[in-house]
């Protein structure tokens, strides 16, 4: 609802949110991303990685799921119904595509539904190290030569120092700042929420005050709400048969579903001001990984609550 609040702002008034307005929100989000990615760091205990570390056929899985499946799906759909969507928009869908798998959902969806909580935060944790490298390495690969030129080795540094830097930072000091970070844990979780409103906000006013509604319309909505829904479905599907083919029992299963086809807003919002900071179609380009976030929360909770179900009526039968 504050997303959507954020849009319906930056619609009306664009010229509250711009990043250069008179908020500064291209200043106040830069500092909030980076104590944003050092509580992350703060927050991951070492202990969980070790634990989830020997599943390594799940960890494979998942991390080609995240970055190979997903880039190759979109491909298709692009060659397929590419021609009837705004070229921003589909590349949007690209950037979704490329896009490490979120954490927090995932670990929290995981625990619901009674699967591997530590196989999960090290997949979840694992995918976001690599997508500092992948996701701009594939943006620039692709989008350079679709209107949106990027320096590769540019590109990968800045988002190292400003996602990267901060996570390693706070990792490393969780030894000493561990039981703090505990007292403010409900503090955290709000400031979480809030930096990726003020991403929102600030990409939308600056789109909003370079033409975005009278270049497209509601059209754009529908179009990106169905490319969402194709994007998700089959992956949740694909997941769940890859992870019974090979044999994976049931939490490990739940793990290959929630953390293989889910995608990161936490991080893929900080990355896009990185990555597209001035560019006029910034939003659209993130609208596909606004939706899709949305989506799969919320059938991700449906989904997991039938896997807690079957996992107690197992236990009452046994």
């Amino acid at each position: 609802m504050a997303m959507v609040g954020a849009v319906l702002l930056a619609s009306f008034a664009p010229q509250w949110g711009r990043s250069e307005g008179v908020l500064h929100l291209g200043q106040v989000t830069d500092v909030g991303v980076f104590l944003l990615f050092f509580l992350h760091g703060m927050g991951l205990s070492t202990d969980s990685l070790k634990t989830g570390a020997s599943r390594w056929k799940l960890h494979v899985l998942v991390q080609a799921c995240t970055y190979l499946l997903f880039p190759l799906w979109w491909g298709l759909l692009y060659v397929s119904l590419g021609r009837w969507l705004p070229h921003d928009l589909a590349m949007g869908f690209f950037y979704l595509a490329v896009l490490p798998s979120t954490v927090s959902s995932s670990v929290a969806m995981t625990a619901l539904a009674r699967g591997h909580v530590a196989a999960a935060v090290l997949n979840a944790t694992l995918s976001t190290l690599l997508g500092v490298f992948i996701t701009p390495l594939l943006v620039s690969l692709v989008m350079s030569g679709q209107g949106h030129e990027l320096d590769v080795g540019h590109t990968m540094l800045k988002v190292a120092q400003q996602l990267l830097l901060p996570f390693v930072i706070g990792h490393l000091l969780r030894p000493w700042l561990s039981g703090w970070f505990t007292r403010i844990k409900p503090i955290t979780t709000v400031f979480d929420r809030a930096v990726i409103v003020l991403l929102v906000w600030s990409a939308f006013s600056d789109s909003v005050a370079d033409g975005l509604w009278t270049r497209h319309g509601p059209w754009l909505l529908a179009q990106a709400i169905a490319g969402a829904v194709i994007f998700l479905m089959p992956m949740l599907w694909v997941t769940r048969r890859a992870a019974r083919a090979l044999g994976f029992d049931v939490e490990d299963e739940i793990v290959a579903v929630f953390c293989g086809s889910k995608k990161t807003l936490a991080s893929g919002m900080p990355m896009a001001k990185l990555l597209f900071g001035g560019n006029a179609a910034m939003g659209v380009l993130i609208l596909p990984i606004m939706l899709y976030h949305q989506l799969q929360l919320f059938v991700c909770a449906v989904m997991a609550r039938r896997y807690a179900a079957r996992e107690a009526r197992t236990i009452v039968s046994s």
